[in-house]
């Protein structure tokens, strides 16, 4: 941990890329991809075949990938569906994530969804700290293919950190991945530019998600922000039209600055948990925006924990230290959380300051 009072610098990159890959950039003839095997860079051009282009592994994602065409803006508000399963602040934990979605038959021994039509929601965070970041994204992107022509869904709704790496902001960014940037002749944001498959996809995902009468986000909802919720779809199209900008520009232009402030946007805020708002506060801002609870990632709890007499559900049980994570599992209207070994639990009663 840095020094109270002392700014975080950004890695030296590493020495060694054992594997990485693959990264998909969009050419005028189909897609090239482009992977660093043992520090050498692997790369092919892939002709596009009808509205797919297949990608076949080389090093880092083990997996056959289908790339689609570029995609469209994702809706933000969805009826009420039996079953969600929700998680959040991946940060590069590739392994532990695969781990917990085959305990919980979210996916199965091949890594492919097995859910039917129910619901996953990752709620930000898969940038950052952890060795695998390429390979949980390409996991998710696979998944939300798989997932819809099974008649389910998988949504990914973008994080602070995701904003951080696009904005060039790289002082959480794993050394390997510097490394991998240098090899491959870009910085680390250019690796997911608008001219990449990831990239792309990034830049069409929600900060704002509500299912039924649940909201779903990053951060959370800060008193004074009760209209980004009442204006979902303007609000996510902001963000969206502002990923990858740079930092000083979105945090000064006055229709952006308050979508990437450090205390109270949505993707930032922790007032739920360090006593800005209390029950009392939580329920009325539930009942002004007509919410049954909210789920948030971004402060980290050793479980999925409950505060606020369950308005309130923190998802970031703190997989990105890489030793153990949960599963929310919302069915019906009854809330639960699934652990590692593939059992369920009744929520944690969280306390207000707890976080890891």
């Amino acid at each position: 941990m840095p020094l109270l009072g002392v700014a975080r610098e950004v890695a030296a990159p590493a020495e060694h890329v054992d594997a990485d890959g693959p990264y998909v950039f969009t050419t005028a003839k189909g897609h090239q991809a482009q992977w660093v095997c043992n520090d050498h860079v692997v790369q092919r051009d892939l002709p596009t075949r009808g509205n797919t282009t297949v990608v076949l592994p080389e090093c880092g994602y083990p997996h056959p990938l289908a790339v689609m065409g570029p995609k469209q803006a994702t809706r933000a508000r969805y009826p009420a569906t039996p079953r969600i399963i929700a998680l959040s602040d991946i940060h590069g934990q590739y392994g532990l994530l695969v781990k917990l979605l085959r305990a919980h038959h979210v996916i199965d021994h091949e890594d492919r969804w097995s859910l039917g039509n129910a619901t996953l929601v990752v709620a930000g965070d898969v940038f950052d700290r952890g060795p695998q970041v390429t390979e949980a994204f390409w996991l998710l992107y696979s998944l939300q293919q798989q997932a819809a022509a099974a008649g389910g869904a998988v949504h990914f709704v973008l994080g602070n950190h995701e904003t951080m790496v696009l904005y060039d902001d790289l002082r959480y960014v794993n050394p390997k991945y510097l490394k991998s940037a240098q090899l491959l002749g870009r910085s680390y944001p250019a690796l997911y530019g608008a001219d990449s498959v990831i990239g792309q996809w990034l830049r069409t995902r929600p900060v704002l998600l509500q299912i039924g009468d649940t909201l779903f986000l990053h951060g959370g909802i800060a008193p004074e922000n009760l209209d980004l919720v009442r204006n979902l779809e303007a609000t996510n199209t902001l963000y969206q039209a502002s990923v990858g900008l740079p930092k000083d520009q979105v945090k000064a232009a006055p229709d952006t600055a308050r979508l990437f402030d450090g205390k109270t946007s949505p993707i930032w805020y922790r007032g739920y948990f360090d006593g800005r708002m209390d029950t009392a506060q939580v329920d009325a801002l539930l009942k002004q925006l007509e919410l049954k609870r909210i789920v948030v990632g971004h402060t980290s709890m050793p479980h999925v924990s409950s505060f606020h007499d369950g308005r309130i559900i923190a998802i970031d049980s703190s997989i990105k230290k890489g030793e153990n994570g949960e599963l929310l599992f919302i069915e019906d209207g009854k809330v639960t959380r699934g652990l590692l070994d593939g059992s369920r639990m009744p929520l944690a009663e969280g306390r207000m300051g707890e976080s890891d």
